[in-house]
Order: structure tokens, then C-alpha cells, then sequence
């Protein structure tokens, strides 16, 4: 047998300059080659690892946090923030366009103050699940979460339940390959999880790196009409007992080390599990108490949470710049109303003039204009990536069925093939509209641009090459995704 070296310590699972090979696990060879790989093969990659350790282009290494504001359901890109004319009456939208702060780029009247900030972000127009459009809410959530698409799909079209061995999250990917360097919550998923329908939290988890990297998830009790559930977070499981002070907390973990000296063997036989280095994080985080101190959301001044609204998007995009100033590297808004459902839902199958302008619309534009407002004020938009998408677009024409639902004559149905993001911070261009639709939105006339490629991008932000090798729970090699970055985006 020939044994391959690979860099790094031999029990840090990012071995291999990044490439998650164990000496273990992977880097050995024979004459006819493991896991599909021949010898050959191996020192490409670990060639190709050393030269991409470098990275470089636009963007590189940018970034150090990420806030992503999922708006689950599908927003309408035609009612929201690309509208169009001179197009049929079924395609187009009830509310008058409006200028924006970028010249050229109209939005609706829906979005009045992220029509005055747009200069702080590029909108992307040609979002595009090309050539294959995913209609299933569950199954674009999790190739939108993962970068994957998912081989199981129940008789009914839903998917199934989460699973270990799933694709991780996005999140809990960057969170192992550049893990907080303070004592801080590493990557947070709120006010709700991944829904649609009984399908809880697909794409929401580590999957098969282990449930040491899933998110911490704050899912406040209550109604999602309940505008001020956050009001009355509980975070007691980072809170130290009335009993107990940080220093006997602190004095118990030298007991505990001193226990363990005397006991080598127990020590050896668990060092590959990382044991003490897991407990020291978790007694550090909660000695600190700066998660704890984050969630104080009512610390902030009452103009603060009024310029983000008084909504659960609102405050959820508040306690996002909160939780990133203290540290974390993750946080995932999920839009606080799940697919397949009423009121201030995406999913707008039926009565979308009225839930659009009076639920959904007045929400995302005081929550995400805030944000964007707050983080550029403070400093932080230059080091924190900021994404809002959703896992697809609504259909250009109203009342026509296009995933087998019903809607009504002012619905519109789910759409993959064209609708817009927004992007901002961490070198993405100011005041840009990146991409461009056709005549009536329905598909990308210039630059298309596959949601996993804004993965790549994300990835790309901070440092670590989309094509960084991890080991599935079979132990076969897995790329983070299979897209390259848009680098255009970045100034």
C-alpha cells in the first residue's frame, strides 16, 4: 500500500489544505485506487488544493459574515422589483412602477425605501433554474440550501423528512471551514425553520457532517401572525443557573481537566472526537455571555427596531446584525410564513394584490432596507455578505396553472425560470442591476445565473474554493457545490 501525506493535522477533518481528506480515511491508495479515485487523481488534487489555497479574484476572502434573508414561497419578481410594460394585461402588475436610486432600475410602488438604497446593492434579474426548472417548493429550498438536488420524492411530490445523510447546509459548511475565532453562536437559523407543508427543516441541517455543525435555531412559540413573538425570546440554555457563577463554572472545567490527565487511556481513546475541544467552546460561549447578550433585542433604541418594523421579518433582520456584530458567521432569516399557506405567505396562488401590498410587501421593504441601512451605517456591510432570494419566481401570466395548483385570476403561479435576487456588502457592486430579463420576466435575455452558482459565490466571498472536497457519510468525495462563482458581482 502507498500512503499519500496529506497537510495538516491528521485529525482536523479540513485536512489536505482544505479538501476534508483524512489520513485516515482517504489519502491511501493502492494499485487500483479507492473510492473511485486512482493515485493519480489524488496528487491532482492535492496539486490542485496547494494552488487554490492562493485564491484570488474579484471578491476573494471578502467576506466574514453572511446574513441570508430567505423569503420562502416564491416572491413575484413582476410585483416586487422587475416590473414590466407594454406587456399583456395578465402580465402585468397591478402597482405602478416606481424609480429607484439607481438610474434605469424601476421597482413597485410595493417597495418605497428599498427603492432609496438600492445604490447599496446590485439587484440580480436573471436568476434562472436552467434548462431544468425545480416547481416543487421543498426541492428548490434544498438545492438552494445545499446545491444539491435531492433522489427522494414521495408518491405525493413532497420530499422526504431530513436525513443524515443529506447535503449540508450552506451554513454549516463555512461554519467547519472557517469557524468563529470568539466564543460565539457559529451559525443561527430563525424565526422558523425550512417548511412546506409536514415537510420540517429539509436543507436545514448539517446533514452528513454531524449535528455538531447544524444551526442553533430560535423558533419563538406562537402564531406567525403574531408580529411581536420576538419580544419574548428565550434563550435559557445559554444562561448559567442563578447558582452558578462563570468562575465555578470555569473551576469545574480544570476539575474536569485534571480528572482527565490521570486518566490517559480514556483520553487516547477519544482524542479523535475532539472532545475537550467541543466542551471548551460550549463553556466559553456560555461564560461569555455574548449570545446572550446578542438576543437583547430590547436594548436596541426604539428608532433602531422602528426603522427595521415592528414585524417578526423585521426583527428577526435586526437580531441578524446583532447576532454577526457579536461574531457569528451565519445567520439564515427565513421568512416567517411557510409555503402552501395564506396571509402573508409567498406563495401567492390567490389574492396577491391585497396580500402583496398590504402583508408581504410592507415587511420585506422596512425589514431589508433596514438592514442594509444599519450594516452600511455601522461599518459592517463591508465584511458581511447580504442575500435575499427566494427558491423561485411567480409566473408572468395570472391564473394559469404551471405546478398543477389552482389559482385564482390575480395569482400567479410558481415559476423557476426567471426571477431576481438582491446581493449587497463584502465588495458586491454598489448601485448595480446585474443580468436582465426578457419582455415579460420570463426567462433570462443576458447573464442567467443557477441559484447554486450564488452559492459558489458565497463560498467564494469568504476565502474557500466551491469546489472544496468533503466526505459524504459514505466517505466518498463530495464538492461543496458544483457551480463557479459570479465574479462580475463584485466591485
Amino acid at each position: 500500500m502507498i500512503v499519500v501525506p496529506s497537510r495538516g493535522h491528521e485529525s482536523d477533518p479540513c485536512c489536505g489544505a482544505g479538501y476534508g481528506m483524512t489520513r485516515r480515511d482517504m489519502l491511501r491508495a493502492g494499485g487500483s485506487g479507492v473510492l473511485g479515485l486512482s493515485l493519480g487523481s489524488m496528487f491532482q488534487l492535492q496539486a490542485r488544493a496547494q494552488e487554490e489555497k492562493k485564491g484570488g479574484g474579484p471578491g476573494w476572502g471578502k467576506a466574514k459574515h453572511v446574513i441570508m434573508c430567505y423569503l420562502q414561497g416564491g416572491p413575484s419578481h413582476l410585483d416586487l422589483w422587475d416590473p414590466k410594460e407594454n406587456v399583456p394585461d395578465n402580465v402585468k402588475s397591478v402597482f405602478k412602477p416606481i424609480p429607484t436610486k439607481v438610474d434605469g432600475c424601476q421597482f413597485t410602488e410595493v417597495l418605497p425605501k428599498l427603492a432609496q438604497v438600492n445604490d447599496k446593492c446590485t439587484m440580480i434579474r436573471s436568476v434562472s433554474y436552467t434548462p431544468n426548472g425545480l416547481f416543487n417548493h421543498t426541492a428548490a429550498i434544498y438545492q438552494m440550501m445545499t446545491g444539491y438536488t435531492t433522489d427522494k420524492v414521495s408518491p405525493s411530490g413532497q420530499l422526504e423528512p431530513p436525513d443524515p445523510k443529506d447535503f449540508p447546509n450552506y451554513g454549516s459548511n463555512i461554519v467547519r471551514l472557517r469557524p468563529p475565532d470568539m466564543p460565539m453562536l457559529p451559525f443561527v437559523m430563525l424565526p422558523r425553520p425550512l417548511q412546506e407543508s409536514n415537510v420540517v427543516g429539509k436543507g436545514g441541517t448539517a446533514g452528513f457532517l454531524g449535528k455538531g455543525y447544524d444551526p442553533y435555531t430560535l423558533f419563538p412559540d406562537g402564531d406567525d401572525m403574531n408580529m411581536s413573538k420576538l419580544d419574548s425570546l428565550k434563550v435559557d440554555d445559554l444562561k448559567l443557573r442563578p447558582e452558578v457563577f462563570a468562575f465555578r463554572l470555569q473551576r469545574r472545567a480544570r476539575l474536569r481537566e485534571e480528572i482527565n490527565a490521570t486518566m490517559p487511556e480514556i483520553e487516547k481513546a477519544v482524542s479523535d472526537y475532539k472532545l475537550d475541544e467541543y466542551y471548551d467552546r460550549a463553556l466559553n460561549l456560555v461564560a461569555s455571555g455574548r449570545a446572550r447578550e446578542a438576543f437583547e433585542i430590547d436594548r436596541e433604541p426604539a428608532e433602531i427596531r422602528d426603522l427595521y418594523g415592528r414585524t417578526t421579518f423585521g426583527q428577526s433582520c435586526l437580531l441578524a446584525r446583532r447576532l454577526i456584530e457579536a461574531g457569528t458567521r451565519v445567520v439564515e432569516v427565513v421568512w416567517p410564513k411557510v409555503a402552501n399557506s395564506d396571509n402573508h405567505s409567498w406563495d401567492m396562488h390567490v389574492d396577491l394584490p391585497k396580500r402583496m401590498k398590504n402583508q408581504a410587501g410592507p415587511m420585506l421593504d422596512a425589514g431589508l432596507s433596514g438592514l442594509l441601512i444599519d450594516l452600511d451605517r455601522r461599518g459592517l456591510l463591508e465584511e458581511t455578505l447580504v442575500l435575499a432570494i427566494g427558491e423561485f419566481g411567480r409566473s408572468p401570466q395570472r391564473g394559469v396553472s404551471t405546478s398543477g395548483n389552482g389559482n385564482s385570476a390575480d395569482g400567479r403561479d410558481h415559476w423557476p425560470y426567471c426571477y431576481t435576487s438582491l446581493i449587497a456588502g463584502a465588495g458586491i457592486r454598489r448601485g448595480a442591476v446585474y443580468g436582465k430579463s426578457d419582455k415579460t420576466a420570463s426567462a433570462p435575455l443576458e447573464k442567467p445565473v443557477h441559484p447554486i452558482q450564488l452559492l459558489a459565490t458565497i463560498y467564494h466571498a469568504f476565502g474557500i474554493a466551491p469546489d472544496t472536497i468533503v466526505l459524504n457519510h459514505l466517505k466518498q468525495p463530495r464538492e461543496l457545490v458544483q457551480a463557479q462563482p459570479v465574479t462580475e458581482l463584485f466591485g
